[in-house]
């Protein structure tokens, strides 16, 4: 069922303190129970299961549930125990696990959308079931009558649903690459805004109610902080990832964003720096260096009797440069550049040693991560793959 990792002393790495395995297919997510030696699965073998770790350091599912079709999605509330599972079907299933969590107990269930449901949220403060689908509806219901309250049509289906409870903003991200803010009433939303930075679709949304801020996912392996709270309209790139971005968790106790992606890495970046936003990339005809023209500028390649030249930008001030005067690479760690990027020459001497810092670190989870979950009050970190197999991870080596 489950086998015991024992630790190794690693400095400064995640450390893998169990695997769960016997699973027919992809678990489509899993959450560690708070308090709790346990987690909760539901997968695409149709199966919601309840796993405790018994005294041989193994889990062992204590539930053990086997449902009419897949399951896409869940979100779990430690508080009441009310775990409510999104089916293939489109209908969500809500269960009430006992306090030993050895017994399940049918609640509800919610005819929600037409397609697969692709998120659920359960907002206890709200008594509402946040839930999205690949039928493109944004739908609320209320958790005690079970009564839809409002749904909400979306430019394209969500991957990506986060509320904060204070405002009553539900965060909406979907497959343009487009985040919707509604401001939800009981029976009723209205639009905030829509902000777009991503050129692929979102595939996961964090956000921090402390600082206001949201944090986006992407498959164009890219994370952007909105800076929702500043009103500066400040958005904060970070690339770190060489695949798409599965999940974000945000560890607010000590500032630090995690994230993984389909290629299994686990980055965790410090957010208690002050970052930069990158520039606006500027338009010319010819280098903005050297002036030599580009090569559809055909008046001054004729005029200058000179070849045209293919254009490039300067990751650090914007410019448009031609590959001679960017010929250098550099790591720009406070602009969100954790890899190597274009700069050109001017920018690439301004940059010192200490503007290189990293401000991330890089771990491999060795299998392709489909969801993630950080249970910040054990410091443990949770990680489902296409291999079936599920890890946990002890964090805090890393996020402390």
């Amino acid at each position: 069922m489950a086998a015991e990792i024992q630790p190794q002393a690693q400095a400064r790495k995640p450390c893998l303190l169990s695997k769960i395995e016997a699973f027919q297919d992809v678990v489509s997510t899993a959450v560690i129970i708070p308090k709790e030696d346990g987690v909760i699965s539901v997968s695409e073998d149709r199966t919601i299961r309840v796993w405790l770790k018994r005294d041989s350091g193994q889990y062992w599912p204590s539930v053990y549930h086997t449902m009419t079709s897949q399951c896409s999605c869940m979100s779990f509330n430690p508080e009441t125990r009310r775990l409510s599972v999104g089916m293939d079907t489109g209908s969500i299933c809500e269960f009430i696990l006992s306090e030993d969590y050895n017994k399940m107990t049918p609640a509800n269930t919610y005819q929600a959308h037409q397609g697969r449901v692709t998120v659920v949220l359960f907002v206890l403060e709200m008594e509402w079931l946040l839930s999205t689908g690949q039928d493109k509806n944004f739908t609320w219901h209320c958790s005690e009558s079970g009564q839809q309250l409002g749904t909400y049509r979306t430019a394209a289906w969500v991957s990506g649903l986060q509320f904060d409870v204070e405002t009553r903003h539900a965060f909406v991200g979907d497959q343009s690459g487009q985040v919707t803010i509604l401001k939800l009433e009981q029976d009723s939303c209205s639009l905030v805004t829509t902000f777009k930075g991503h050129t692929g679709n979102v595939t996961a949304l964090c956000w921090d109610p402390v600082q206001r801020v949201l944090f986006s996912g992407s498959s164009d392996h890219s994370i952007i902080m909105w800076d929702i709270g500043g009103r500066k309209g400040t958005a904060i790139e970070m690339q770190g990832h060489n695949e798409k971005v599965q999940g974000l968790c945000y560890a607010s106790h000590t500032r630090q964003l995690i994230s993984c992606s389909s290629d299994g890495g686990i980055v965790i970046w410090n957010m208690d720096v002050t970052r930069q936003e990158t520039p606006e990339w500027l338009d010319s005809d010819s280098c903005q260096k050297c002036e030599q023209p580009f090569f559809w500028n055909f008046k001054q390649m004729w005029d200058s009797k000179k070849i045209g030249l293919r254009q490039h930008h300067c990751r650090k001030c914007g410019q448009a440069v031609c590959g001679k005067c960017s010929s250098k690479r550099s790591t720009i760690p406070l602009m969100g550049f954790e890899f190597e990027v274009r700069v050109c020459d001017s920018c690439h001497e301004s940059i010192t040693d200490e503007d290189r810092a990293p401000t991330a670190t890089f771990h491999d989870s060795k299998h392709s991560i489909v969801y993630m979950h950080y249970e910040p009050t054990t410091g443990n970190l949770l990680t489902s793959g296409t291999d079936k197999v599920i890890k946990l991870w002890d964090m805090t080596p890393v996020v402390s």
